[in-house]
């Protein structure tokens, strides 16, 4: 945001030089970008007084000037201008001299006569603004010959660029950065002027009636203007918007700038003519809706999109930019003022969707305070008063469905010098958050500030010491030692089970990637989700980056889909990640934070397949030594391939999902290939994870080994037939391998074979044929009864 240091020092006294203060202010925290002082190009203009004028002898328009600069002998200068006579001081720029766009000026010939520079007009200066220029710039009377033009009239003019971050919405204005002056300075401040009278008797609410239709229209003002004279703004507010980078329009539209710059609230002014309904609705644009700006392009909106509207028609986009129908023209008698406030990240995204960012646009998507809608509508019309560009109607409609309060923070100045290293009393704090407006009162140690509703970066004690080391001055905290209370010794049981499992994934030839935990909702249509999952009900963040990064992730198979998408669409043939990160699980209660999952997600696809993926999953419960962990196919996840894809439970607690992506779902994502996914729930897996190893000797007796082929349904998972396996088998049973599953010629439709080879050893002697058969045959039975499983 560029600020004239001019227009600053109407508020606060400053009496130090444009670095200097821009070095104060980047000391108490706020960013200084860049110092622009502008003047400082011109270079070698003086004032000159022009003795004699004499008309050129080989050009009519041309005249030949003799002119005093100070020196010994005067100058020649040819020049077209003729609203000059002899006797008047110019501005003069010599031989080798530098104007305020960079021209060079040099001695030259014109029509065989020498000039030895030229005469300037406000325009050579840089001081014109948008006022026509005819001809040259005459001084004053009495203007010291020869001196540097700089040091005749005020062509210094410093701005400051700040570098505004999205939690200080106050300081997008002139007030907000004198705010900050004042308090780094140690000086008062002066708010502009408010007060005006409605000479009017006509009363707006008889006028027109305003219905907010939508939530997103948090406060709606609406205030008449009538008998409007549209003219040209006065000089000095010219300069204030030039000075700031804004054109000048005229009275009634450069008002409504000077009130957005001056107090950082958007405003607009409607004419009042093109009203015809006297209705003023605030709801969505219809889907598909053709509406034209007021820089005349035709725009196509969505329902995303919040619309001022006459009735039914659309006058305007809120908080971005009004409608050329409805726009302030010459002939305009009567407006109606517009000061809103809207939420933010509507605005944003409506903005970003539509090209379109506007000096509105990039205020109201920080979420401007609502309170200053009042302060600015009441600025707005003072001003009317003071240029007399029309009469303020009585009356105003405000609705304001929701009003912000301020409210109290306590802290206790003791932990605010611990946490600070500081030893400031508390007296001295309260001096510096009084500074601030953050008016503060000393119960004990307790400092008890109110909050002002402009402050809403202010929440937490810590926002508080910020505050307070600021204005105090970073500088003048000493280095010390945090003062921390930690207990030495080694990684927690959590940071040994990640290491643990990380060292596993990379073992078993994965690579490690790291994605963001904020996403865009588009990505639940991407990976299938229904529309009435509860996956949907994600976290909204406040002030996102975007749209694409304007929710906390449910689940992290979309990031774990682009990332191998990223790979993919770079030639890669094969893929094998994985990522040990969170998701974000809201509360009902919309006030508590929400619960945050430890998940482990892997992916990969080329040369892969499911029993790839299956392996991954279980060398880490092997390594975290799991027990009575059951995959169970999944037919219902709407991500993943039915009849391909299997849930994972240990007892009935589930734990995560294993499986090939839909098909659908690769190719939203622009991957031809099969592409293999688990997600995990870790802190499932952690909390019952055996991480006590207990030794077992090695068997001193032989074991004895069959071997067991069954016929059953192809429907039949194999785990279930291993469930049954090691059910029967009791404490004898010491192994269970699968070794064949086969389907063919010898086997009838609708049915495979499955082997196994069973191993039985005794603990305390060598078993006979008797007691392996007892088992062996109560396993066969346990089969035949429960799958219908016949014996090969």
């Amino acid at each position: 945001m560029k600020v004239p240091v001019n227009w600053l020092k109407d508020y606060v006294d400053i009496d130090i030089t444009p670095k200097e203060l821009g070095d104060a202010l980047t000391l108490s925290g706020s960013k200084v970008e860049e110092i622009i002082v502008t003047g400082d190009i011109v270079d070698k203009v003086v004032t000159g007084k022009i003795l004699k004028i004499e008309a050129h002898p080989e050009a009519e328009r041309l005249s030949i000037c003799q002119v005093d600069i100070g020196e010994e002998e005067p100058i020649q200068i040819v020049t077209a201008a003729k609203n000059m006579k002899e006797g008047d001081v110019v501005p003069t720029a010599l031989h080798c001299s530098t104007l305020a766009d960079g021209t060079k000026i040099k001695k030259s010939k014109l029509r065989g006569a020498v000039s030895n520079g030229m005469f300037c007009s406000e325009e050579e200066l840089g001081i014109a603004g948008d006022k026509p220029v005819h001809g040259l710039m005459i001084l004053p009377e009495g203007t010291p010959i020869g001196k540097d033009i700089k040091k005749v009239i005020d062509l210094e003019k410093a701005t400051i660029d700040f570098e505004i971050t999205s939690n200080r919405p106050d300081c997008l204005s002139i007030v907000g950065i004198a705010r900050e002056t004042a308090a780094t300075l140690g000086k008062k401040y002066r708010m502009p002027n408010f007060e005006y009278s409605s000479k009017c008797k006509d009363n707006i609410e008889d006028d027109i009636k305003v219905e907010i239709k939508d939530k997103l229209c948090r406060r709606y003002m609406a205030k008449g203007v009538k008998n409007i004279k549209i003219a040209p703004s006065p000089q000095w507010m010219q300069e204030r918007l030039i000075e700031a980078g804004v054109r000048p329009i005229n009275n009634i539209v450069d008002i409504t700038n000077f009130v957005m710059i001056e107090l950082g609230q958007p405003m607009h002014a409607f004419d009042r003519r093109e009203i015809s309904s006297n209705r003023i609705v605030v709801e969505r644009a219809k889907e598909g809706e053709k509406f034209t700006t007021l820089d005349g392009v035709e725009r196509i909106l969505n329902s995303q999109v919040l619309n001022i509207k006459d009735g039914d028609r659309t006058i305007g986009l809120a908080g971005i930019m009004g409608g050329l129908n409805s726009e302030v023209k010459d002939d305009t008698t009567a407006i109606v003022f517009e000061c809103a406030n809207f939420d933010g990240t509507n605005i944003r995204i409506s903005s970003k969707n539509l090209g379109l960012r506007t000096d509105a646009s990039s205020k109201f998507e920080k979420d401007l305070d609502p309170n200053l809608v009042e302060i600015a509508m009441n600025r707005a019309c003072h001003l009317v008063q003071e240029l007399g560009a029309g009469e303020v109607m009585e009356g105003v409609i405000d609705i304001y469905p929701e009003k912000v309060e301020p409210h109290v923070l306590k802290v206790d100045s003791n932990w605010i010098n611990k946490f600070l290293g500081t030893d400031m009393t508390k007296e001295d704090m309260k001096k510096y958050l009084d500074r601030l407006e953050l008016k503060t009162d000393i119960e004990g140690d307790i400092l008890v500030i109110n909050v002002p509703t402009f402050r809403s970066d202010i929440n937490i004690r810590e926002d508080v010491a910020e505050e307070i080391a600021r204005i105090y001055g970073y500088n003048n905290i000493l280095s010390t030692i945090p003062s921390v209370e930690t207990l030495r010794g080694g990684k927690s049981t959590k940071q040994v089970l990640d290491d643990k499992v990380l060292e596993t994934l990379i073992s078993s030839g994965l690579n490690q990637a790291i994605t963001y935990s904020f996403v865009s909702p588009k990505v639940f249509d991407k990976v299938l989700i229904p529309k009435d999952s509860t996956l949907r009900k994600a976290v909204a963040i406040r002030n996102p980056l975007g749209e694409d990064y304007s929710i906390m992730r449910t689940i992290s198979i979309p990031s774990m889909m682009e990332a191998l998408a990223r790979n993919y669409s770079r030639n890669n043939e094969i893929a094998r990640l994985f990522e040990i990160g969170k998701v974000y699980i809201p509360t009902e209660d919309q006030n508590e934070l929400p619960e945050e999952r430890n998940i482990v997600t892997i992916g990969m696809y080329g040369n892969a397949d499911y029993l790839d993926l299956k392996g991954v999953v279980e060398n880490i419960i092997d390594v975290l030594g799991v027990k009575k962990i059951k995959f169970q196919r999944e037919n219902e996840n709407p991500s993943f391939h039915p009849g391909k894809t299997a849930a994972l439970y240990i007892k009935k607690q589930y734990v995560g999902v294993v499986g090939e992506v839909h098909p659908d779902v690769a190719e939203n994502y622009g991957i031809d290939e099969r592409c293999y996914i688990a997600e995990l729930n870790l802190d499932v897996l952690y909390k019952n994870a055996v991480m006590e190893k207990s030794y077992t000797p090695l068997p001193k007796f032989p074991a004895v080994t069959r071997d067991i082929a069954v016929l059953v349904d192809d429907s039949i998972l194999v785990q279930e037939i291993e469930d049954i396996i090691k059910n029967q088998g009791g404490k004898i049973l010491e192994s269970v391998k699968l070794f064949d599953v086969y389907k063919g010629k010898q086997v009838p439709e609708g049915k495979k074979s499955v082997a196994y080879a069973l191993a039985y050893r005794g603990e305390n002697r060598t078993l006979t044929d008797n007691d392996v058969s007892k088992v062996h045959d109560k396993i066969i039975r346990a089969l035949e009864q429960k799958l219908g499983a016949e014996l090969r």
